[in-house]
């Protein structure tokens, strides 16, 4: 394979994107405490923090856990203005999120538990880093480890975005020091940007049971780890789901397997056992959603992977605190043994804190399950909460050393008649594809690094996972380079390729049949495209082998127009373009993975800035490439 690499500003290396959710219904029961069969609404405010567990006392351990997952390096506050910075109830939108609040909140909160006599320790179930803003991903998340530390988490499992930069990089995060970019980040990327100020690495333990090597088929990471409670003695197990290699670019997991969930706690259990411990904690990145997240106490109609795990993992397991999915919920499931026990998760980007109260039996070991007690607390940070100054002094310090590269102007979006100067990624309900969708896939195809041996690429492909935000101008009316990577964070490279017209359909079918099939339509992984116009029947989407409508209109020639008698022929070889994720075959696009001559050129976000510098002021496009039928 030839490449010709180019890079911009802070670039990383290849990365993956998006994250998958496969629906499988299952009765539940949705709650706040285990031992209950109806829900119970429990208060996300401080106040309810304070209420009183159990009384302690000489027969009973007690243990408060307050976790988090999917922080994404989500450092600074983000404006309510968008979903990432609020949190909606079903009586009102609540201001929430931020790294200064999170730890103001926390440490309140383990205070709080202190006072119950209770032993408070802070986890998290995986992704605290990858797919970050530009603050934490110039500098290789260095800044999110940092204020992990301060925060004061002490456990994390790995999740599947632990592992964009590979197995060498996560080591790096646990263990610290520093990668050789060039004086002042030469290299376009900028770790240890102080050299009095080296990376220490994380203060907290990286779990991986189900990340063996290879090579010896040893854990990356250790598989679990103990903490003491007042004497008592309970083992937590972290792990990320066992698709991660499907939704990873394959140098990020290169020289690695991932075990089966279910199967790995069964083998760690006896080992757990043989040391006396009876008490089992799983930080697990696999996770559901439920069917409304307005109460987010709540789990009615929860459906997802994460489900069919907490029901079927060993039943010495007490409880599951998960993640992956971005949903709130604190849901109750029966183990194999028919016992109660509860499967969390805390939203997304730090905006919530589940906390859960546990008890633990000085006469066996044992968690008692039917007074378990789960919560999920909004971070809020609009109510006179104080920022915490060190953490706010952290941010404040990375954000002077971005600053050059994240207010680089790149273009302007032509004024629209009202609302914000934006492209969306928001979908059309027919055919699923969108004006941002749009935007990348013609960046693509209009990138020079792509062109081999004087052959552009007609077709670009993009996933809709990989399209993290909105494109929206600042207050100067201005698209900046922050604004770009926000939308585009991963920094996959764009990868050009041979593939016959019936291979281009093969890739089209598998927007919803294999890995993607599924009978909610709205699950379905529908491809950004440029070069392509088609039509798609909704009714014969999921397990069929062709659910194309009609013929596939191709821009053969290249010139930006899909004309009526330019129609897709099997039998002839065209050149497409996709993002190096794709081209690895992520996302089940398995046949991606077969392209021939393939071309590695340069970084997606490249891809797109040059674009809008190109098209400056950029006019959104119709979502009319894409259509389905009943």
């Amino acid at each position: 394979m030839s490449a010709n690499v180019r890079s911009r500003g802070f670039a990383l290396a290849a990365a993956t994107a998006g994250f998958g959710l496969l629906a499988s219904p299952l009765a539940l029961t949705s709650g706040a405490q285990a031992g209950d069969e109806s829900a119970q609404r429990a208060s996300t405010s401080t106040a309810a923090a304070k209420s009183p567990a159990a009384k302690p006392g000489r027969w009973r351990a007690k243990l408060d856990l307050y976790a988090i997952n999917d922080f994404h390096g989500q450092l600074e506050k983000v404006p309510s203005t968008s979903s990432s910075g609020r949190v909606s109830t079903t009586k009102r939108d609540v201001d929430a999120g931020g790294a200064e609040y999170l730890s103001t909140h926390l440490k309140q909160w383990r205070d709080d538990s202190r006072a119950r006599g209770a032993k408070p320790i802070t986890v998290a179930a995986g992704d605290l880093i990858g797919a970050t803003p530009l603050l934490s991903a110039a500098f290789h998340d260095e800044p999110t480890i940092q204020t992990m530390n301060k925060i004061g988490l002490k456990i994390s499992s790995v999740g599947n975005h632990e592992f964009d930069e590979g197995k060498k990089e996560l080591l790096r995060m646990q263990r610290g020091g520093c990668l050789d970019d060039g004086a002042d980040g030469a290299n376009n990327q900028n770790s240890c940007p102080d050299a009095k100020r080296p990376f220490g690495g994380a203060k907290f333990d990286y779990l991986a049971a189900n990340v063996k090597r290879t090579a010896n088929n040893k854990t990356l990471l250790p598989p679990y780890t103990v903490r003491k409670v007042d004497g008592e003695r309970v083992a937590f197990v972290g792990m990320t789901l066992q698709n991660t290699p499907n939704i990873v670019t394959k140098s990020g997991v290169a020289g690695l397997r991932f075990t089966d969930e279910v199967k790995t706690v069964d083998r760690l259990i006896p080992k757990i056992r043989a040391k006396g411990i009876d008490a089992v904690v799983v930080l697990l990145h696999e996770g559901l959603a439920p069917e409304d997240i307005t109460d987010i106490n709540a789990c009615e109609n929860g459906a997802g992977p994460g489900l069919d795990i907490a029901k079927a993992l060993h039943p010495e397991v007490d409880l599951v605190i998960s993640g992956h999915t971005h949903q709130p919920y604190t849901c109750t499931v029966r183990d194999p043994n028919g016992r109660k026990r509860m499967i969390t998760s805390a939203y997304s980007v730090g905006r919530v804190v589940t906390e859960i109260n546990l008890q633990i039996k000085r006469r066996n070991g044992e968690i008692v399950r039917k007074a378990v007690k789960a919560r999920n607390h909004i971070v809020k940070n609009s109510d006179g909460t104080e920022a915490d100054a060190a953490i706010t002094a952290l941010i404040n310090r990375y954000k002077t050393l971005v600053e050059p590269i994240a207010n680089e102007v790149l273009g302007h979006i032509t004024p629209l008649a009202s609302g914000p100067d934006e492209v969306t990624r928001d979908v059309d309900l027919n055919g699923r594809d969108s004006p941002l969708g749009n935007l990348i896939a013609d960046a693509q195809v209009a990138d020079p690094s792509t062109v081999k041996d004087g052959e552009a690429p007609v077709v670009a492909l993009m996933n809709p996972g990989g399209i993290r935000a909105n494109l929206v101008e600042d207050e100067n009316n201005d698209v900046d380079y922050g604004a770009a990577f926000s939308v585009q964070p991963f920094n996959n490279f764009v990868v050009s390729m041979d593939l016959t017209g019936q291979q281009i359909l093969d890739v089209l079918n598998e927007q919803w049949n294999g890995m993607n099939e599924s009978s909610d339509p709205t699950s379905y992984k529908v491809l950004q495209v440029s070069g392509l116009k088609y039509t798609w029947d909704l009714s014969d989407a999921a397990g069929t082998g062709n659910a194309i409508a009609g013929d596939v209109l191709i821009d053969a020639n290249g010139d930006g127009t899909v004309a009526v008698d330019e129609v897709l022929d099997p039998g002839v070889t065209y050149r497409i373009v996709v993002n190096s994720f794709l081209s690895d075959g992520g996302d089940g696009f398995s046949t991606l993975a077969d392209g021939d001559d393939k071309l590695v050129g340069g970084l997606d976000i490249d891809s797109l800035a040059d674009y809008l510098g190109a098209n400056d002021p950029y006019t959104p496009t119709a979502t009319d490439r894409i259509s389905s039928q009943p």
